[in-house]
């Protein structure tokens, strides 16, 4: 049997524990990582690094020029759920994974379960680091624990694009709750176009929303996970987009596509609910709509409030195993929170930096020509203060994104409505912790 290091605070380190069907080791008990784990190298250091991020052999490529004692080995990959993780737990379970890892924020937590990756709290570092990061993205790496199990990489606030040469022309005023977005949507059908499209696959968009609305999909104590997909605030979620669905005031074409591309390029759609890495993605799928579209703050829920949401951001985790710990957190602190890093990620690839500091990167400071010389990362970095800190996720994220995502499919088609797409993922992911033996509260 193996026997854990460590044994973190919190229900979630009780289900990895219950997972593995091991208790605490004769190691360090205390809540925190084994200090042993984190203790320098007698010589040089060579560290396997796996990520996806596009360019992110030039970044790395820097830290090794200035660094030659704790060398940096990068190899690439798809996306996390594209393979990506499942290519990191065919490694744990052989013993030969990297040191570290990009890991999603909504996957840490399977891989805490499965005991996967690395308690970096004994890490003086890594706990002094706490300050430089946005509230929120800090405790989406300490998963409510007193651990700490990534440093935190990127967020992704969410506003809202529009096309602002469509809505002045027509004398649309910009919505500023879900309500007057319903209103605008009228508005804007009987124009012939579509206010927005409804994806049915992208789950974390509407996580999003329900993270705006004060809502919770999962929540732990000591007797485990409690399970909330169909919530009061995801089904008043879900009964907002249903009745748009049921009123044809929104499009359904598949997400990130010819279609989708198309739908945005030709004027159709006229606004996307997203987060800041979408601004890339407006501009390569709408190219001739340069200089037309801009950014305003997320919809609120209720008027007068300012809340925002949040859809995706990354972590870099130090995979369980890793020799390297404590060299392996200098870099990931590097990587996550110099200057110099940041600035190359955001040339690379334009991730959004998950320190405060980063947020008032010059990189991020100009107008952008194509949002019509907006400075629109001024308003994301306003959302980024917005969003709640207290959203978790659950410990089985894939299935229960496609569980949704079939519902979803479903509702869109006529068969069903989201509500009940909700209802039954609640039912398909209890069952799934329960066969995974991960503890379910009822």
């Amino acid at each position: 049997m193996q026997h854990s290091k460590k044994k973190a605070a919190g229900a979630i380190a009780i289900a990895a524990l219950v997972l593995t069907g091991c208790s605490a080791g004769g190691g360090d008990t205390s809540t925190g990582g084994d200090a042993a784990a984190c203790t320098p190298a007698d010589g040089d250091v060579t560290l396997e690094f796996t990520s996806w991020i596009p360019g992110i052999e030039d970044v790395v490529k820097i830290w090794n020029d200035e660094n030659p004692e704790i060398q940096v080995k990068v190899q690439t990959g798809p996306n996390g759920n594209g393979g990506t993780y499942q290519n990191f737990f065919n490694q744990l379970q052989a013993g030969d994974a990297p040191d570290l890892g990009q890991i999603e924020y909504d996957a840490l937590p399977n891989f805490l379960v499965q005991d996967g990756i690395e308690d970096l709290s004994a890490c003086e570092d890594v706990v002094a680091a706490e300050g430089d990061f946005v509230d929120w993205a800090w405790g989406q790496v300490t998963l409510g624990t007193e651990g700490v199990y990534g440093i935190p990489q990127d967020i992704g606030p969410m506003a809202l694009f529009y096309r602002a040469d469509l809505f002045e022309q027509n004398n649309i005023p910009i919505p500023t709750t879900w309500d007057e977005y319903r209103e605008a949507a009228v508005q804007i059908r009987a124009l012939g176009g579509y206010i927005t499209n409804f994806s049915q696959s992208d789950i974390n968009q509407f996580a999003g929303f329900v993270w705006q609305d004060g809502g919770q999909w999962f929540s732990s104590d000591d007797a485990g996970w409690t399970v909330s997909l169909d919530g009061e605030q995801s089904v008043s979620v879900a009964d907002y987009w249903q009745g748009l669905l049921d009123d044809d005031l929104v499009a359904t074409v598949p997400a990130w596509t010819d279609e989708w591309n198309n739908a945005y390029n030709s004027g159709e759609v006229w606004t996307w609910n997203s987060a800041v890495w979408g601004a890339n993605s407006i501009s390569s799928g709408a190219p001739d709509t340069a200089g037309n579209w801009a950014v305003a703050p997320l919809p609120q829920w209720s008027a007068g409030d300012s809340v925002a949401g949040n859809w995706g951001g990354s972590s870099t985790a130090v995979l369980k195993g890793s020799e390297h710990v404590y060299e392996a957190t200098k870099f990931a602190l590097w990587l996550n929170t110099s200057e110099e890093a940041l600035t190359a990620l955001a040339e690379a690839a334009n991730l959004y930096p998950a320190t405060t500091a980063g947020l008032k990167l010059p990189v991020y400071a100009d107008g952008v020509d194509f949002y019509g010389g907006q400075k629109i990362y001024d308003v994301f970095a306003e959302a980024a203060t917005q969003v709640s800190p207290d959203f978790v996720w659950g410990p089985t994220m894939t299935q229960t994104y496609a569980d949704v995502s079939d519902g979803f499919k479903g509702a869109v088609s006529g068969s069903g409505t989201l509500a009940d797409a909700l209802k039954d993922a609640q039912t398909s992911t209890v069952d799934a912790l329960k066969s995974a033996s991960i503890p379910v509260t009822e």
